[in-house]
C-alpha cells in the first residue's frame, strides 16, 4: 500500500494514498481498534447534510466564497449518495464527544473537493468547520438522523396498524374466550381483541412523533460550549433553515445551547417512546404466537402463515419464527433504552461525552423496528386466519361463562356451579340445575355467550 505525509498539529502521520481522510482519521483509526461497530452510515449522510447547510450558511454569511460553499455542497452529495462509503472507517468507541467522526467528514471533503478542483480550495478546519465545533456538530448530526429515521420507522408502524385493523374489521362478530392470568376469563370477540392491537400501535405513533419535535431542536450554532464563539449570529437558525428545506423536517436552532450541548433528556424521551412501541410488540407478538400454538396441543385459535420449517429433527414442525423475531428486536431496544437513559445521566459540565454510543444505540433501535415492522406484517400479519372450530371448542368448554349467573344467582352460588361442573365433568347449566338454582333452560340462556359481549367504546 503507498502512502501520503499528512500533518496535523501534534505533527506528521502517514495515510493511505488511497483515501481522502486525513491525519486526524488516520490516528483515530490507529488508536481505536476497538470492536466492528463502525459510526452509523445514518450519522455520515446527517453530517453530509448538516455540511452542506452550514457550507450556505457561510457563504451567506460572507465566511466563505461561493466557490467553496459550492465544492463542500457538492462533496456532501457524494457523501450521501453513498459514493464515498468507504472513506469513514472510524468505530464507534472514540471520544465521547464524536470529534474525531466530525473530522473524518471535514478532512474527507476537503481532500476530496481539493482533488476534484485541482487547487488547495478547501481546509478542514477553517473552511469545512468554519463557525463550527465538534461539540454542536455531532449533537445536531445525531439528532439529524435520528428524526430522519423516525421519518422512516412511523409508516412502518402505520402500516402494521392498517393490518390490524383490517383483520379486526374481517373478523368481527367471531366470539371467543377470554384469558387473564393465562387463565380462561369471560368471553369477547376476536375483532375485540385485535382492536387491542391496532389501538396500541395508534397510541405508540403519536408518542413517538409527539417526542420526534424534540429532537428538531439544534445545538447548531452553540460552537464549543454554547456560547457561539467564532460563529455569526443567528448562524443557527440559518443552518436550520436551510435544513428544513432540504429535509422536509421542522429543524430549528436551539434556544439554550448549552443545554443543547450537555443533555441528552429529549433523545431519552423520545428513545422512551420507541421503548414503549417494542414493549407493545413484544406484547402482540407473544400473544399471537400463544394463539397459534399447537397446532393440536396448545390452543391453536389462529392460523398464521408457515414461512420456512421450523425443525432440524422433528419433521413437518412450524415455528412462529417472525413472533419470535420480533420479540428479539424488542430486547434489544429496551437494552438500548438502558444504555441511553445511563448516557443521558453523564453530561459533565458543557458537554455530554456519551455521545457516538448514544446515536448507534438509537439509529440501531429505529432500524430494528422499522425492518421488524414490515417483516412481521409480510410474513405473519397479513396472513392471520382465525381458527373458528377451535374458538368455538374452547368458548364451549369454558367454565367462566359461570360469570354472567352472577346477576341471577350470586357469585358464591356461581362460584358452586363452576367447581361442581369442573369436579364432576358436567356442562354449566346441568351443574346449575343439579344445585336446583336454576333449570337447565333458564341456566342455558343465561350463559349464552352472545349475551355477554359488549362493546369496548
Amino acid at each position: 500500500m503507498e502512502y501520503r505525509i499528512e500533518k496535523d498539529s501534534i505533527g506528521e502521520i502517514e495515510v493511505p494514498a488511497e483515501n481522502f481522510w486525513g491525519a486526524q482519521t488516520e490516528r483515530s483509526r490507529i488508536n481505536f481498534q476497538i470492536g466492528k461497530e463502525k459510526m452509523p452510515s445514518e450519522i455520515i449522510a446527517a453530517f453530509a447534510k448538516l455540511k452542506s447547510a452550514c457550507a450556505k450558511a457561510n457563504f451567506d454569511f460572507d465566511k466563505i466564497s461561493k466557490k467553496q460553499c459550492d465544492a463542500i455542497v457538492d462533496v456532501c452529495k457524494e457523501i450521501e449518495n453513498g459514493t464515498l462509503a468507504g472513506e469513514f472507517p472510524l468505530v464507534v468507541w472514540q471520544t465521547g464527544s464524536g470529534t474525531q467522526t466530525n473530522m473524518n467528514v471535514n478532512e474527507v471533503i476537503a481532500n476530496r473537493a481539493n482533488k476534484k478542483t485541482g487547487e488547495k480550495l478547501l481546509h478542514p478546519n477553517d473552511t469545512v468547520n468554519c463557525s463550527q465545533s465538534s461539540n454542536d456538530t455531532y449533537p445536531s448530526a445525531m439528532r439529524i438522523a435520528f428524526c430522519r429515521e423516525i421519518e422512516r420507522l412511523i409508516p412502518a408502524a402505520e402500516q402494521l396498524r392498517d393490518a390490524f385493523y383490517t383483520l379486526e374489521k374481517e373478523n368481527e362478530g367471531i366470539i371467543k374466550i377470554g384469558r387473564t392470568h393465562l387463565q380462561d376469563a369471560v368471553p369477547l370477540t376476536f375483532s375485540q381483541e385485535i382492536s387491542g392491537w391496532r389501538s396500541m400501535l395508534d397510541k405508540d405513533i403519536d408518542a413517538i412523533k409527539q417526542t420526534e419535535k424534540a429532537l428538531m431542536s439544534l445545538a447548531i450554532g452553540g460552537t464549543a460550549v454554547g456560547t457561539g464563539l467564532n460563529a455569526p449570529e443567528n448562524f443557527g437558525d440559518r443552518v436550520a433553515e436551510y435544513l428544513k428545506a432540504e429535509t422536509g423536517i421542522d429543524f430549528s436552532s436551539s434556544d439554550n445551547k448549552f443545554r443543547s450541548l450537555t443533555s441528552l433528556s429529549d433523545v431519552s424521551v423520545a428513545h422512551g417512546a420507541l421503548t414503549a412501541l417494542a414493549s407493545d410488540l413484544m406484547k402482540i407478538a407473544n400473544d399471537i404466537r400463544l394463539l397459534s400454538s399447537g397446532p393440536r396441543s396448545g390452543i391453536g385459535e389462529i392460523f398464521i402463515p408457515e414461512n420456512e420449517p421450523g425443525s432440524s429433527i422433528m419433521p413437518g414442525k412450524v415455528n412462529p419464527t417472525q413472533c419470535e423475531m420480533v420479540t428479539m428486536v424488542a430486547v434489544r431496544v429496551m437494552g438500548n433504552d438502558t444504555s441511553i437513559s445511563v448516557a443521558a445521566s453523564q453530561g459533565n459540565f458543557q458537554l455530554n461525552v456519551f455521545l457516538p454510543v448514544t446515536a448507534y444505540s438509537f439509529l440501531q433501535s429505529t432500524r430494528l423496528l422499522t425492518d421488524a415492522m414490515h417483516s412481521f406484517n409480510k410474513n405473519c400479519v397479513s396472513g392471520i386466519k382465525a381458527n373458528t372450530a377451535k374458538m368455538q371448542e374452547n368458548l364451549n368448554r369454558s367454565l367462566m361463562l359461570v360469570t354472567a349467573l352472577n346477576g341471577k344467582i350470586g357469585y358464591e352460588k356461581a362460584a358452586e356451579v363452576a367447581k361442581k361442573a369442573y369436579k364432576e365433568n358436567l356442562t354449566l347449566a346441568e351443574a346449575c340445575e343439579s344445585l336446583g338454582f336454576l333449570s337447565k333452560s333458564e341456566a342455558e340462556n343465561a350463559l349464552s355467550p352472545d349475551k355477554m359481549i359488549r362493546s369496548s367504546k
